[in-house]
């Protein structure tokens, strides 16, 4: 069983007489894609910040690499990469200047030529960090947190304001940077991201856990039902489907919580009809569904 490289106890903090985080507890794998998950003020900011020893926690225990981040231990930080939702690196000095420049930081830096290829900037090592485009800008900051060869690496919204290209090529990096055993530490508030890259997800509301598990068992532990949608045939539908069925314009959807059921009988009775059900979609509850439904139900009821 592989070693926690991040530990949480109890972890509290406020701000004046607001409190942030009321006792929240987790533990992440080594080598483990883990999601922090949570509406603005929820208190996932504050739990990153106090996990990369950038603020002092109130309460509780914490521990990265069996350090605790408030002590500010060199080894650590040598151990630990950061990518951050905004950062400012010299806009004239050329890619390759950039990580080697962050590579002199650390003791036993990764090669400049493998950091270069595990983002994909091999082609711009000699382009102006001015002349990159927002999504290889985005692959700096990764290498730049890549330099040291770190053992966890927190990532912060780290596709925020790319087109989908570019989205789905750096969920491939870091895919690989997870193939590297490299435990990576997540907030985003992108559901699909989460769901293509994460192994675990806890989700923070009101400064408490509320949910914890894999995407799939988070989906598949809430009652949410699927919807069938088609085109709306001539034909009115048998008795069993009306009951079901909403129309909307010239589509009907039928929700349903047993989606085996209702489709044999669908589509049984549009072969013996002659029916062909033209744009024909079935949607299953997805983790965004379940992500909104458990931090809603967790705000009207004050996270207690």
């Amino acid at each position: 069983m592989a070693a926690n490289a991040v530990e949480v106890l109890d972890l509290r903090k406020s701000y004046g007489p607001v409190q942030a985080l009321g006792g929240v507890s987790f533990s992440v794998a080594e080598g483990e894609v883990f999601a922090l998950l949570g509406p603005n003020g929820a208190g996932k900011t504050t739990t990153v910040e106090i996990l990369e020893g950038f603020r002092r926690r109130d309460g509780g225990r914490a521990s990265v690499l069996g350090f605790d981040p408030a002590s500010g231990a060199r080894r650590l930080k040598e151990q630990m990469g950061i990518v951050l939702q905004t950062s400012g690196v010299d806009p004239y000095l050329t890619v390759a200047e950039t990580v080697d420049m962050f590579r002199g930081y650390y003791p036993k830096p990764r090669s400049l030529d493998e950091v270069l290829r595990l983002v994909g900037l091999e082609e711009k090592r000699d382009s102006r960090v001015t002349r990159l485009s927002g999504g290889q800008k985005r692959r700096l900051d990764v290498a730049i947190a890549l330099a040291g060869d770190p053992r966890v690496l927190f990532l912060d919204e780290p596709t925020t304001g790319f087109d989908p290209g570019a989205r789905r090529n750096a969920w491939e990096v870091i895919k690989g940077l997870a193939g590297l055993g490299k435990t990576i530490f997540l907030t985003s508030h992108s559901m699909d991201e989460v769901q293509y890259l994460a192994d675990r997800v806890v989700i923070i509301a009101a400064g408490k856990i509320v949910a914890e598990g894999t995407p799939e068992t988070l989906v598949g532990a809430r009652p949410a039902n699927t919807v069938i949608r088609f085109q709306a045939p001539h034909t009115p539908l048998p008795e069993a489907l009306r009951t079901l069925a909403r129309v909307d314009g010239e589509t009907i959807e039928l929700e349903t919580e047993d989606t085996t059921r209702t489709l044999f009988e669908l589509t049984s009775w549009a072969v013996n009809a002659g029916i062909s059900l033209d744009g024909l979609q079935v949607t299953r509850p997805s983790l965004e569904d379940v992500y909104l439904q458990i931090t809603n139900e967790a705000e009207a009821l004050g996270a207690k």
